[in-house]
C-alpha cells in the first residue's frame, strides 16, 4: 500500500538531467533524496543536496532508501536501457504515486509507458530545471519566458475555488495575473473580472518567476 502522508521526490541518477533536477528541487525548498550508485558523483553532490549511495535496480535498495516515504519519483538514468526499466518496474511494484522517467529516444519512452511510468521526458525537449517545477507540485506545465517573466498552467489552491477574479484579486495580493481559465471540459475562456474559479479548473498564471512560484505553492 501507497503511504498517504508520503511527500517529497526521489532523483535517482545523478547525470547531468537528475542533478540538474535535484538541485532545482532543493533551490525551491521542496523536499528531495537523490540516489547514485557512483560513489564519485554521490560526494560531489552531497553538499547540494541530501544523496545516499545505492543501486536502484535492487528493490530491497529502494526500500532501504525509504521509496515509501516520497509521493514521487524521477528516473534520471537513461544511458543504460535496463537500468531505466528496472528502476521504473521497482517503483511501480512499490506503488510510487506519481513516477517521471528519463527517455533517451521514442522507443525508449514507448517502452516506460508501457511499464507503468506516468510522465516521460525527453531531455531534447525538456530540462531538469522545468521539470522541477512540475514534479510534486500543483503545476501542469511551466514555461520561462525571460529571466522575470514566467507563465505556468495549474491547478487553483483552495482559497480561489468559487470566487470570481475581482473577489479575489490576485494580481494586489500576490502579483500574479489570471492570463486564462480551462475549465474540465477543455473550454478555455480568458481571464476576466467576472470570471469564476471552479475546483477542477486549471489556471493559467503569468508573473515574475518568484511571485508564480509562492502562489503556486499555497495550498
Amino acid at each position: 500500500m501507497a503511504n498517504s502522508s508520503a511527500s517529497g521526490v526521489l532523483v535517482i541518477g545523478l547525470g547531468r538531467f537528475g542533478s540538474s533536477l535535484a538541485n532545482s528541487l532543493e533551490g525551491m525548498d521542496q523536499e528531495v533524496l537523490a540516489i547514485e550508485r557512483d560513489p564519485v558523483l554521490v560526494e560531489r553532490y552531497s553538499k547540494l543536496f541530501p544523496c545516499v549511495e545505492a543501486d536502484a535496480t535492487d528493490p530491497l535498495s529502494l526500500e532501504q532508501a525509504g521509496v515509501k516515504d516520497f509521493s514521487a519519483a524521477v528516473v534520471g538514468v537513461g544511458t543504460s536501457l535496463e537500468a531505466s526499466v528496472l528502476i521504473t518496474v521497482n517503483l511501480v511494484d512499490a506503488q510510487m504515486p506519481e513516477i517521471w522517467a528519463k527517455a533517451v529516444s521514442d522507443e525508449h519512452a514507448k517502452i516506460l509507458k508501457r511499464i507503468g511510468a506516468h510522465h516521460v521526458v525527453l531531455p531534447e525537449s525538456e530540462s531538469g530545471y522545468r521539470v522541477a517545477h512540475q514534479v510534486g507540485e500543483r503545476m501542469l506545465d511551466y514555461i520561462e519566458i525571460d529571466e522575470s517573466f514566467s507563465i505556468v498552467k495549474m491547478r487553483p489552491p483552495k482559497e480561489t475555488h468559487n470566487f470570481s477574479l475581482a473577489d479575489l484579486q490576485l494580481r494586489d495580493k500576490y502579483g500574479v495575473q489570471v492570463i486564462g481559465i480551462m475549465s474540465p471540459e477543455g473550454e478555455f475562456e480568458y481571464g476576466r473580472k467576472s470570471s469564476v474559479v471552479h475546483p477542477d479548473d486549471i489556471l493559467v498564471i503569468g508573473g515574475d518567476e518568484e511571485l508564480v512560484m509562492r502562489f503556486a505553492n499555497r495550498p
